[in-house]
Order: C-alpha cells, then structure tokens, then sequence
C-alpha cells in the first residue's frame, strides 16, 4: 500500500512567501497548516490549499506549534516545512520514492541551499546545511529547547540527495531584526542555562572565533563579497550575544588595572590567529610549489 505523506507548516504573517512554498508541496496527500496568529493575508491564501489549519498564540520557542502541528497529522510520514522553504520537483519525486520504498530507515536529512541577499550561499557554514525534515509519524519531534535545535527521532535515519531551497535572509534589517527578537534572546539564555561563566574578554573571543570558523575554517572567502559580509554579520551576532548575556549580569563593572594589558594581549593573539587562517589558506590555494614553500616558512614564524 502506498505511504501517504503529510506536510507540516507553521507560518505567523508570512502573506509574500507562504503561497509559493504551499504551491511547492500540493502534491502532499495532506497539508497541516499551524497558524501563529496572523494579522496578514496568511490564512486567508493557506485557506486555498488546506483546511486542515489550526491558530495558536505565537510563541518566540517556535518549534512548540511544529510539535503540535506534528500531532495533527494523520499519515505515515511528515515533512516539516518553514515559509520561506521550497520543494522542488526532484526533491518532491525523491521523497516519494523514499516513502513507497520499504526501507527500515525512520528519519531523512535533506541538504538545504540558503539563498541569503540574493545569492546561493555555498560555503561559510551554509551549506549543506543538512535538516531532518522528513521522518515517520511518532518518531520525531523538536526537544523544544532551543530556537536552532533539530528534530529528534527514535531510530536509524539517512540523507537524501535533493536540495530543499530556503529563501533565507533578504534585507540588513530582516537579519538584525531576527537577531534582536529570536535569536539573541534564545542564545543568551541558552549559554547562561548551560553553565557559562562570564569573562570580559569573550567580548574579544566570541566575535573572532565565530569570524575564524566561518571565513577561514568554513571557507566562506570563497562566496566572495557574500562570503566576508556573512562572517562579519555572525561575528557581529555573538558579539550581540555577549552583550546580552552582560545586561543579563546588570552591567557588571570590571575594575581591572590590568584590563589595558591583557585586552592587548588577547589582540595581539588574535592577530596571530587571522595571520595564521591567512596563511595556510593562501597555502592551500597556490599551486606554486615555490610559493608554497615560502608560505610554509612564514607559518613556522607566526
């Protein structure tokens, strides 16, 4: 018997993007659309593809109406959706070879492609990008703990090969607005609950290591101007998040007479670091072997 697939979207005031992404996904044998209140057009366009549509307060944890759009769907697989996602047709014709087949496997990572200020975002930490989206009823939901945490599920799960399309950051105010509603908030706290102890000089560490790994480590230089302007952007994101995690603590007051001294020593050793991602990237890149040599020296230096 063919195994029917329901699709889950939980959307608040999403008028501009939710009609192409419920448009992607008609070939679902069910459509279950969580509604978080809209004040828009929302509704009023899933209305033309689903009446299976369900209000609730909109809530900043947003993963808790996925969970109880999860527990409203009545077939034997689910697909988790956001408004700003697409399914295209290769990817479509995958899950459902998956789905009809008689495969052991509960759960399926599906890679996501972030379009971010226009462009396909290759690198910098976006890409593969791989969502657990697909899994069978019963098996999986979100812990409910933390605005960028995955579903869980009870069971052995795989990757698909189809890219989902995620229609990601659009506009400078759209990212900054994002970080002070959800994200900052969310991470903040997270740190806080997990034990972390402050220390001024994570105002210097936490930009540059999240700077480090998306630039160098995930290799965002390769996305260009995007890839530089990405890394900044998150390295900007965690300075905020330190910041936060300061108000949290009532402004604490550091009266270090050494604070002039080791500021400049975390500095100067974090100059040490780009020099050395600078270096060993460039390294990598040259197909001079002369150069090569030359540059394998100046990192013997740093």
């Amino acid at each position: 018997m063919k195994a029917k697939v329901s699709v889950v979207i939980s959307a608040c005031n999403e008028e501009k993007k939710i009609q192409d992404c419920l448009e992607s996904v008609k070939w679902a044998e069910e459509i279950i659309f969580i509604d978080n209140s809209s004040t828009d057009k929302t509704v009023q366009i899933a209305k033309k593809y689903t009446s299976k549509i369900f209000t609730r307060p909109n809530n900043q944890m947003l993963n808790i109406n996925k969970n109880y759009g999860f527990l409203k769907a009545t077939h034997d697989w689910i697909l988790n959706l956001d408004a700003d996602e697409r399914v295209l047709p290769q990817l479509a014709e995958e899950i459902k070879k998956i789905t009809d087949s008689p495969d052991k496997k509960v759960g399926y990572w599906i890679p996501r492609k972030n379009i971010i200020f226009g462009k396909w975002i290759e690198h910098t930490g976006w890409y593969p990008d791989y969502q657990l989206r697909l899994f069978k009823k019963g098996v999986g939901q979100f812990p409910e703990e933390h605005v960028h945490e995955m579903i869980k599920v009870s069971g052995e799960t795989e990757y698909l090969k189809e890219n989902l399309i995620h229609y990601n950051y659009e506009t400078v105010p759209q990212f900054l607005q994002k970080l002070e509603d959800i994200y900052v908030p969310n991470e903040s706290e997270q740190l806080i609950k997990d034990g972390y102890i402050f220390n001024y000089l994570d105002a210097i560490r936490f930009p540059l290591k999240e700077f480090l790994s998306r630039f160098f480590a995930r290799e965002g230089y390769k996305d260009g101007f995007h890839g530089l302007m990405l890394s900044l952007f998150m390295s900007f994101y965690h300075f905020i998040v330190f910041a936060s995690i300061w108000e949290k603590q009532k402004f604490k007051d550091i009266s270090n007479k050494n604070l002039l001294t080791e500021a400049e020593e975390e500095i100067k050793k974090s100059y040490k670091e780009i020099m050395f991602w600078f270096l060993t990237k460039k390294r990598e890149d040259t197909k001079n072997l002369v150069k090569k040599t030359w540059l394998r020296l100046k990192l013997k230096f740093i």
